[in-house]
């Protein structure tokens, strides 16, 4: 196994301890054993409906029985018993408020790990793994070898070539773009993902708490008046924090919830679905515009309350000062997010705002923090067989960096799959 970043216990981000992004090279943060799982907030989505496009390549029913089956190896090294969204009542509650508010909820069963217990999980894998399986870490991948339509191994930046008979590529988010270049030297076909453009929300934890008491992560759909564009919540991080993410230099936001260490806020994504058709197709360098954009702005990342913008002026920090809610992310600075955000997304968040205020109240307030930029790079999806194998034979794609998943056990399923089918042919 091969990693471009560095091993867990080196893995040390200097934004998650308040000093600001540095854009480290590679981003500690995306990096390195575990990817950028290791340090994301830890939810486990046990539903078909969440977390991916493997449907695509199975049936839902054999979908539903790998989560089971990678949920369960979860477990065993170390994530919690417990599991959010089992109290029907409730859950049929929040649905009704919500048909009435023109959204849908995703109503799936979430068990929660928290970043610290999913750094934890990560290390009891790796200490099971290491004696099974050579593991190296800040090794950097050039290229992929190939001949006559067969892979042959790979090719680190360093100039080292190591052979293999079967090559998984699960390069993550910040590896998609060198997964789309490695495809079109090799003549892979690839099909456009959408392109999830929004901002990061906070809120006084209250203003959600019935909502994450019984759901966790409560995942709304919804399609704006304005423009039909599909919007939706995303990653909701009760009582945790706001951070930032570098893709190759270019800084966004995100969000973490501790299991032990609680915040007064709660925050989530709301991004706005576009998939472009041709001939742009290039969604990547789109998001990788706006968020550079922002960065241009601000020097990192802009914050602004929801009142500010509404009335069309930027943020200062005695106008956020004024906010009851108080920033988590203290190093964003206070801007006007409608330099940077087309008008179209602008108004499909808004809108979103205004829908989730029928169903938590209080959220589309005055004092309502948005955070900016957020985007979500997913890479061109490659042609792939049921068993996630390029036309290149013997060589997987995998993961999000893949476009085949974007959450946490997805990602998992997806190489099980391919490991499967590898095993499958070994013992043949």
């Amino acid at each position: 196994m091969l990693d471009k970043g560095p091993d867990l216990e080196k893995r040390r981000c200097p934004a998650s301890r308040g000093f600001g992004c540095v854009s480290c090279n590679p981003c500690t943060l995306l990096q390195g054993w575990g990817g950028a799982g290791a340090f994301s907030d830890g939810k486990l989505d046990l539903s078909t409906e969440i977390g991916g496009w493997l449907t695509d390549y199975i049936t839902k029913e054999e979908l539903a029985h790998y989560i089971d089956y990678v949920d369960d190896i979860y477990r065993r090294f170390g994530a919690p018993e417990h599991i959010y969204g089992t109290d029907q009542e409730k859950v049929d509650k929040i649905k009704h408020k919500a048909v009435f508010a023109g959204l849908k909820l995703i109503h799936q069963k979430i068990r929660h790990m928290g970043t610290e217990r999913c750094a934890q999980v990560l290390r009891n894998m790796h200490h099971h793994l290491k004696e099974r399986v050579e593991i190296q870490t800040e090794i950097e991948v050039k290229s992929l070898r190939v001949k006559n339509g067969k892979v042959e191994g790979i090719e680190t930046t360093k100039g080292q070539r190591l052979e293999s008979k079967y090559v998984i590529v699960a390069p993550g988010r910040s590896g998609a773009e060198w997964l789309t270049t490695e495809a079109q030297t090799h003549g892979l076909k690839t099909l456009n993902n959408p392109v999830d453009v929004g901002v990061r929300v906070e809120v006084l934890a209250s203003i959600m708490d019935e909502l994450t008491e019984v759901l966790y992560e409560p995942k709304f759909i919804y399609f704006s008046k304005s423009f039909d564009d599909r919007v939706r919540t995303f990653c909701v991080c009760p009582r945790g924090e706001v951070i930032t993410e570098s893709y190759g230099g270019i800084l966004t936001v995100n969000g973490q919830s501790y299991a032990g260490r609680k915040t007064e806020n709660t925050n989530f994504a709301i991004l706005a679905s576009t998939r472009f058709t041709e001939p742009f197709r290039e969604p990547i360098a789109y998001g990788k515009y706006i968020a550079r954009l922002t960065n241009l702005l601000s020097g990192g990342i802009i914050i602004q309350r929801l009142g500010d913008l509404e009335v069309g002026r930027r943020s200062t920090k005695a106008r956020i000062s004024r906010s009851r809610t108080g920033p988590t992310l203290k190093n964003a600075t206070p801007g006007d997010l409608s330099f940077v955000l087309p008008y179209r997304y602008l108004t499909d968040i808004r809108e979103m705002l205004q829908a989730l205020d029928h169903i938590a109240p209080g959220l589309n307030s005055k004092d309502t923090l948005l955070y900016g930029t957020e985007v979500k790079f997913y890479t061109a999806r490659l042609e792939l067989s049921n068993h996630l194998e390029t036309r290149v034979r013997n060589l997987f794609t995998i993961g999000d960096g893949a476009g085949v998943t974007r959450g946490l056990i997805q990602a998992s399923v997806s190489g099980v799959i391919a490991g499967q089918e590898i095993t499958k042919r070994v013992l043949k």
